[in-house]
């Protein structure tokens, strides 16, 4: 199977399946001299495993990750970094129902189409569990980029019609909220909604935005690798995001061009912009104010209402869903969205260390 690699000079490969013995993921490109440590991958992992609120699966997992290379006495040494999280929590027999239905709304149809067969506990590598591994290299990622002096922050913009608003915008209440809203009243109201979507044995979507400062100007490329659409693949590659804007988004699409355009100005030396509308990035590269970026998610497919759909020897069929699911996956993907967009924009401020000749004169010279 091709696809399962990101990135090109800080590169990552997932493997694993979500009812496997376990996933895992290896890191290449990690530079020597990093402070890292299971700890500091744990912090990232806790944000986005089951089992914690009454709106996620109640799939209980550690996912306890073990780092099994590339770390000597507590210092990355610019090795590959293998990291293993194991799964401990499998009910395979949960999904025996479906190994010959395709589930509506699921990969299953799809990938049985492509490769002639499907690992139906849960979705094999389709599974959402996967996202698991990409978090675990999103954090050293991270951390490497905060170094940098470049900080990400996510969190859940709306969950079905409930949208956050910015006069209630509260960073602490990311972590204190169940659906991760920075905005308490707005969370209340969410939580009811969710509440309504499982007492009718429903599922719900929703908006997860990432909010990046710290980037300079001049990251990324002018024509196919754009920094917009590098984070966009990034993010798009995730399960469930049917969506991705930067900045205004499609907003911009009903606006004037004096409407829509951000003035520059000069302060103190250095360039700014009065508006940022571009969401950050303007010709796919990077022009100093913060990136903005949204996730839209589609609803959680799997929902405990008969479905219509059919057989691998077509035959139509009613299907019921069992087993443990979230009614909303955005609570748990924000920090999968982070993670994602942090290996994306060190990827690229790594490749722009070859851009200029002044760059490298001034790094080698003696």
């Amino acid at each position: 199977m091709a696809g399962s690699s990101f990135g090109t000079l800080f590169k990552i490969t997932t493997f694993g399946e979500s009812h496997g013995k376990a996933l895992g993921v290896i890191v290449d490109g990690c530079p020597a001299g990093l402070s890292l440590s299971e700890h500091d991958i744990q912090v990232f992992l806790d944000r986005r495993k089951p089992g914690q609120t009454k709106i996620s699966t109640p799939r209980k997992e550690n996912d306890q990750v073990e780092i099994l290379s590339g770390v000597f006495e507590g210092k990355t040494t610019g090795t590959p970094i293998a990291m293993m999280i194991p799964n401990t929590s499998q009910r395979s027999s949960d999904y025996g129902e479906i190994a010959v239905t395709y589930r509506p709304g699921h990969a299953d149809f799809c990938f049985d189409s492509k490769f002639g067969f499907r690992d139906y506990r849960g979705g094999g590598r389709s599974s959402a569990r996967e996202t698991a591994a990409r978090v675990a290299a999103g954090a050293i990622a991270s951390k490497i980029l905060s170094s940098m002096g470049i900080h990400l922050t996510a969190y859940t913009k709306s969950i079905g019609p409930v949208s956050i608003s910015d006069d209630h915008f509260d960073p602490s209440a990311i972590s204190e909220t169940s659906t991760c809203m920075p905005d308490r009243e707005a969370d209340a109201r969410a939580s009811a909604f969710l509440a309504q979507c499982m007492k009718e044995h429903d599922s719900a979507g929703g908006v997860v935005e990432c909010v990046v400062s710290g980037v300079p100007a001049g990251i990324g490329d002018p024509v196919f690798e754009k920094l917009d659409a590098m984070l966009s693949m990034a993010v798009m590659s995730i399960g469930a995001v049917k969506a991705v804007e930067i900045g205004d988004g499609i907003a911009a699409a009903s606006r004037k061009g004096s409407e829509n355009n951000d003035a520059f100005y000069a302060d103190h030396g250095q360039i700014k912009k009065k508006t940022n509308h571009a969401g950050g990035i303007l010709g796919g590269i990077s022009d100093g104010s913060e990136i903005i970026l949204r996730a839209h998610f589609k609803p959680t497919p799997s929902i405990f209402q008969k479905q219509h759909t059919v057989t691998n020897t077509l035959e139509n069929t009613e299907l019921e869903i069992r087993g443990r699911h979230d009614p909303v996956v955005v609570p748990r993907a924000v920090v999968v969205v982070e993670c994602m967009t942090a290996l994306t924009i060190l990827d690229a401020c790594m490749k722009n260390m070859t851009a200029r000749l002044d760059y490298l004169v001034d790094f080698y010279q003696s």
